[in-house]
Parts: C-alpha cells; structure tokens; sequence
C-alpha cells in the first residue's frame, strides 16, 4: 500500500477517535459528484444518462464543501461526470485542502493541461486519472480515440509540476490477468504514478454495456492470477492488504457503504453511489435512516456480484485496525511503498 505517512498516520488516528467515541457508522470518505456532467461517453457509466436540464447543474461551492463538513470524514474523492467541467473546481479543491481534508480530483484528464493551472501541488492534493488499460484498451472502453495518449500527457506535465498523480483502473471480465498486469506496469513502472486504485466493474445499472460485468468468481480467479508473482509487492496500490486479499477471494467481508457515503447534486445517496435507493438532506439522516443491514451479498440480489472498494474497502481498514498482526503488515508495506 503506498498511501503516504502523513496521510496514513491522519487516518489511523481519525479511526482511533471514532472507537474512543463509540461510533459505530462514520465516514471514512466522501464521494463528492458536484455535477453529472462529462465530455466522454464511457461504457461502464451511466451519469450522463441524467435529463439535459440535471447536466447543466453545478453544484456551488459552499454547499460541496459544507456537505464534506457536515460528514466529518478525513478524506474527499471529487467526481462526476467530469469534475474539471465546474467552473469553480479549483476552489472546491482550495477550500478542502485549505480545511487539511485529502482531496483526490477524479478526471479522465481530457481537460487537465488546460485547467492545471488553477491548482497548486499539496500533500493534501492528488489528481486521480482514470485510465481503463493502455492505449486501445482504454480509448475503446472510453468510446474515443486519442483519450489515452492525452490522459499520459497529462500525468507527465502534474508529475513535472510537483503534483500527486494516483489512477483509477476499473477491470472487466474482457480483461485477462495479462492486461491487467500490462497496464499496472506501465503506471507503476513508466509512468511512476504515485499510487494507483483498481476495481472490478461493478454492474452500474445505468451503464450502456451491461455484458461485461464481473461475477465475484470471475474476479477472484483474475485477480489471483495478475497477482501472482509478487506483483502486489511491486506496484504501489493505494489499497489496504486486506482488500487485495479479499479481490483474489482469501478471505470475505460484508459490506460497509456507509464509510464512503456518497453526496451529489441530488444529496446524500441511498446506499452508496452503485445504487440509488433515494436521497436525503443531511448525512445524519443518511446514517441514521437507511436500514443497511439489508444491503450487501446475499441481501440484495443487487449487489449479488459487487466486490468494489466503495463497499469492502471500508470493511478491509476496520478489520486491519482491529487486528494487530494486519495493522503491523499494512504498516509494513506503507513504509515500503513510500522508500521507492
């Protein structure tokens, strides 16, 4: 796990905070949408399938930063649509980091040259690119030419400007155990990317491609195998042990989507951002009034063939918090990840 110090040593102690006060829900981080909007037409998304009047909305400033506020949470994943779309981005992000929140800015990079400007490089501040697999792959799974070679650009001239970099990858069962450790390589190796996010698609019922989906056995069976050989070891994967553990099917967790409660501009989403079972006002009411007890695999035939990090990741960082010997190995391996 490369997870910087600082910022695993903020979180560790937010999470001693919440045992000390007995909390037994609280967030760990927000997913923030301050607009639907986008400029690609990806495959496995389904944001832009909102009304024409929803994607010209623009969240302002003062309620995306408030709504963060409001949670608590010690870290902030601002999304979309296409973020760097919102004329005010830059000062939703100014704001957070000025309010010490770790802010990862989740973009396709179409924009990003453009817009960089408008931001300074911080320990609390990481663009976070998506980027779906080198560069056939991804332009296919983002319906456009071109997407890949900008989005390398665009990580080389924030990496020359002192910024964070992180990636998002998101894996589909037209992936091999190959793929995957091609385009993981090329971030972690060629690219040097501070750390990189990996996910199995999650079966977004809005998405216009519906067929490539990962079932859990699927995705244990790929990632087990891209693993292999001390891969995990080598790439600098901004994941607890756990959680890896629990993608190559080593052990299993129950969902815990009330730790990365998503806020956009409808409010706050019911159960998480993959599913919406209807919006509230406030994040109290989220916590207090959603029955999560009848989410997760084996609950909800939804969530059937869900392994993604918004609902067991949380679970993966309670379990190694309560667990001496997996706090030590995480610890381990952050402290390895930040000598490279």
């Amino acid at each position: 796990m490369a997870m910087p110090l600082r910022q695993s040593i903020k979180v560790a102690t937010y999470l001693a905070e919440q045992k000390l006060r007995r909390r037994d829900k609280f967030p760990l981080i927000v997913e923030l949408e301050p607009l639907f909007a986008c400029n690609l037409k990806c495959e496995g998304c389904g944001k832009i399938q909102h009304p024409a009047g929803v994607l010209k909305q623009r969240m302002p400033v003062a309620q995306a930063v408030g709504a963060v506020l409001e949670s608590g949470a010690p870290m902030v994943s601002i999304a979309g649509g296409e973020p760097l779309m919102h004329p005010q981005i830059d000062e939703i992000a100014r704001q957070l980091v000025a309010r010490k929140k770790y802010v990862f800015l989740c973009t396709n990079a179409m924009l990003l040259r453009k817009k960089m400007d408008k931001f300074k490089p911080s320990p609390y501040f990481a663009f976070a690119v998506h980027i779906d697999g080198l560069r056939e792959r991804h332009d296919e799974s983002v319906a456009k030419e071109g997407v890949f070679d900008e989005a390398v650009e665009a990580i080389k001239e924030a990496k020359r400007r002192g910024f964070r970099v992180t990636t998002n990858s998101t894996f589909f069962n037209t992936d091999t155990p190959q793929t995957i450790i091609e385009v993981l390589n090329y971030l972690n190796d060629d690219l040097k990317v501070d750390e990189m996010m990996i996910s199995p698609a999650y079966a977004y019922e809005k998405a216009p491609d519906q067929e490539h989906f990962l079932g859990v056995e699927q995705t244990r069976e790929l990632f087990k195998k891209a693993f292999a050989g001390g891969n995990r070891r080598k790439w600098r994967l901004n994941h607890s042990p756990l959680f890896l553990d629990f993608l190559e099917g080593k052990v299993d967790f129950p969902c815990t989507a009330w730790a990365i409660p998503n806020y956009s501009l409808f409010g706050w989403q019911r159960p998480c951002y993959l599913m919406s079972d209807g919006y509230v006002p406030t994040y109290r009411e989220l916590i207090e009034e959603t029955d999560w007890d009848k989410y997760g695999r084996g609950k909800d035939p939804r969530c059937a063939n869900c392994m993604a990090h918004c609902g067991y990741e949380p679970t993966a960082v309670l379990a190694t918090m309560g667990s001496l010997k997996e706090s030590l190995r995480a610890m381990r391996e952050t402290v390895s990840g930040n000598r490279e």
